[in-house]
C-alpha cells in the first residue's frame, strides 16, 4: 500500500505595522515537494470569508491581528493545522527599543542593493509586534531565530525574498506608492504600465515555485483606483511571505540575526 504524503501548510502574513492598515494573508499548502496557493487576500477579514479571494472593489479595512482567529480560519480551510507562521514584521523576544542584530545583518547583506530595513521603535510596530508573538507563542508557535523544530513563527521581509527570487541586482520596483519615484521622468500611464510589468514578472516567478499563483492572484484592472492596486499589493507580499516559509521548510534559507531576533532569506536557487 503506498504510503500517503503528509501535508504541510504555511501561512503568509504582510503586517501592518498599525492597526490602521490592512495586512495581507496568504495560505499555501504541499503534499510532497510541490507546493500551492490555496488563498490569498488582502485583509485579516477578507481571509477568515469565504468568496472571492481578492476583491477588487472592497476598500480592505485595518484591524488589529488575532493568532487565534487566523490560525482558526487556516484550520478550517485545510482540515489540519498550518506549519509555520511567516510575517512580514519585526519580530524579538524582548522588547524592540531599535535597530535589532538582524536588521543590521539585513542591511549589511542587502543595503547595497537598495533592500535595507526599515528601523523599528518602541511606537511602530510597538506593542502590536509584542502582542502578535506572544499571541502565536501561546497557539504553539514559538519565534524561530534559529532552524525551527516543529511548529514556528517567522520573520521574513518580501525585498530580499524577491531579490533572491528574480536573482536580481537590486530591490524590484513593485510599490505602487513608489511609482512616481521609481520612475520620476515618465507619465502617469507609462508608470502604470511599468509596475504592472513588474508585477507581471513577480507573479510568472511565485507561479513556478507555487502552483496557482498566476490563477489566484489576477492584475488589477488598467484604470484601477489606489486602494484597489494596494489590496492587490498586499496580496503578493503575503504570498511572497508564506513562499520564505516554505523555503524554510524545505531547508533553503538562511536567518539572519542573533538570539532574539531573525530574519529568514531564502538562498539563491542554484538550480
Amino acid at each position: 500500500m503506498r504510503r500517503e504524503t503528509r501535508l504541510r501548510a504555511v501561512l503568509g502574513i504582510d503586517a501592518a505595522w498599525t492597526e490602521r492598515e490592512p495586512s495581507g494573508v496568504a495560505l499555501i499548502v504541499a503534499r510532497g515537494s510541490r507546493w500551492r496557493l490555496l488563498k490569498a487576500a488582502a485583509s485579516y477579514a477578507a481571509f477568515a470569508r469565504d468568496g472571492k479571494d481578492v476583491d477588487p472593489i472592497v476598500r480592505h479595512r485595518g484591524s488589529l491581528p488575532d493568532a487565534p482567529s487566523l490560525l482558526a480560519a487556516a484550520h478550517e480551510k485545510l482540515g489540519t493545522p498550518v506549519d509555520v507562521v511567516a510575517i512580514d514584521m519585526p519580530l524579538s523576544l524582548t522588547p524592540i527599543i531599535g535597530r535589532r542584530a538582524s536588521d543590521n545583518m539585513i542591511s549589511s547583506e542587502y543595503g547595497a542593493r537598495h533592500a535595507s530595513t526599515h528601523t523599528p521603535s518602541v511606537t511602530r510596530p510597538g506593542s502590536l509586534s509584542d502582542e502578535l508573538r506572544v499571541g502565536f507563542e501561546v497557539a504553539g508557535y514559538p519565534l524561530a531565530v534559529s532552524e525551527p523544530r516543529g511548529r514556528a513563527l517567522l520573520e521574513v521581509y518580501p525585498h530580499p525574498a524577491l531579490i533572491e527570487l528574480a536573482s536580481a541586482d537590486r530591490r524590484l520596483p513593485y510599490k505602487h506608492s513608489k511609482s512616481r519615484k521609481y520612475w520620476p521622468d515618465e507619465s502617469a500611464v507609462v508608470r502604470r504600465q511599468n509596475l504592472f510589468e513588474t508585477w507581471r514578472r513577480i507573479l510568472m516567478l511565485l507561479d513556478a515555485k507555487i502552483q496557482g499563483v498566476g490563477d489566484v492572484l489576477s492584475l488589477p484592472s488598467s484604470d484601477a483606483r489606489g486602494f484597489e492596486m494596494k489590496a492587490f499589493e498586499d496580496a503578493l507580499d503575503a504570498v511572497v511571505c508564506a513562499w520564505v516559509g516554505a523555503c524554510v521548510m524545505d531547508g533553503r534559507a538562511r536567518a539572519f540575526g542573533d538570539r532574539e531576533s531573525a530574519i529568514w532569506i531564502p538562498v539563491p536557487d542554484r538550480d
